[in-house]
């Protein structure tokens, strides 16, 4: 896929534009985001996305048309899962309801600068070296393993290595002023609690990247759709955390799905490393005849448990509401 400068240019400016129109017309008056709105929203950012995802079909074929679906698809699956801590965080820092979209929305912001990093590194990994899909692969399938046991879960927040360094590097009020994220204090410069929970967004999501970009990389190699389809995700993920809302707790098997997509997908790569083998040690250096899973085959698996994981979650709930997952306050 031969994606020219200009292209990449007017797809940022794009993505820039959709962003500032969200800011202005939803933060114009902070408020507290309905479930209407929130669904008119995510309407709209998945119709965006289909139109994006028709326009790759249109001019560049089925093929890398359904790699964008595949990948937008895997990575809005995951960022769900994210939402449980997303919450917690709002809950650990106490946000009012009427500045949550915003926390969101700049913290997203900065988990998509710091994820188009990781992008761009692991697409050099790729071209330099192909042997990196085993480990791509192995890491994924470790991933699904833990998620399944639900090893990954807490419902605790715990300040990373970046909060804490933001913490040591500037005072931090006790107190909310608005929506402001520095403010001047008897001619100090503080940082208020906004500011620290923007960071804690942007950089646990950058945590959660470090399994959802690899598993994005075994459906696609191309970069702009791997960057689009990650971009597309986080943009709809905000407005789906004020529609879910609730609902999020009946997913109670939401994490054995993701699994099974993180298992799947890592089987995949190493099917596909095999395929394209290079290491001396193995089979001389020589490809191994091994079957690969196309991408048809990856976006049937996605939807399909996608699909029966939250039926059976609802169906679970519906018979035991004390399944439900409770998250501390």
């Amino acid at each position: 896929m031969n994606v020219p400068a200009w292209l990449w240019i007017a797809t940022l400016a794009g993505l820039l534009v959709l962003l500032a129109v969200d800011l202005v017309i939803v933060d114009r008056k902070p408020h507290e985001v309905t479930i209407g709105e929130a669904a008119r929203w995510v309407v709209f950012y998945v119709a965006v996305a289909a139109l994006f995802g028709l326009g790759i079909w249109m001019f560049s074929g089925g093929q890398y048309a359904g790699e964008f679906f595949a990948g937008y698809i895997t990575e809005y699956s995951l960022s769900i899962d994210n939402l449980f801590i997303f919450l917690i965080i709002m809950t650990t820092f106490q946000v009012p309801a009427i500045h949550q979209h915003k926390v969101l929305l700049i913290g997203i912001l900065l988990a998509l600068i710091m994820r188009g990093a990781f992008i761009a590194a692991g697409a050099a990994l790729i071209t330099q070296f192909s042997w990196v899909f085993y480990i791509f692969g192995a890491f994924l399938i470790y991933t699904g393993w833990q998620l399944a046991r639900g090893e990954d879960e807490d419902e605790e927040f715990k300040e990373n290595v970046m909060l804490r360094l933001v913490r040591k590097v500037f005072p931090v009020t006790d107190e909310y002023h608005g929506s402001r994220s520095f403010v001047k204090l008897d001619g100090k410069r503080f940082v208020t609690p906004m500011f620290i929970v923007m960071v804690a967004i942007g950089s646990t999501d950058l945590l959660f990247a470090l399994d959802s970009i690899p598993a994005i990389f075994g459906l696609t190699k191309e970069p702009f759709l791997v960057f689009t389809a990650n971009a597309f995700a986080l943009m709809g993920l905000r407005q789906l955390y004020f529609l879910l809302g609730g609902l999020l707790s009946k997913l109670v098997y939401l994490s054995v799905g993701l699994s099974v997509i993180l298992g799947f997908i890592g089987v995949k790569l190493i099917l596909e490393a095999l395929h394209t083998n290079q290491l001396p040690f193995l089979n001389g250096g020589e490809p191994l005849h091994v079957p690969t899973i196309g991408i048809e085959v990856s976006l049937s698996v996605i939807i399909g448990v996608l699909a029966i994981t939250t039926i059976a979650s609802l169906l679970k709930v519906r018979r035991d509401p004390e399944s439900a997952k409770h998250i501390n306050a």
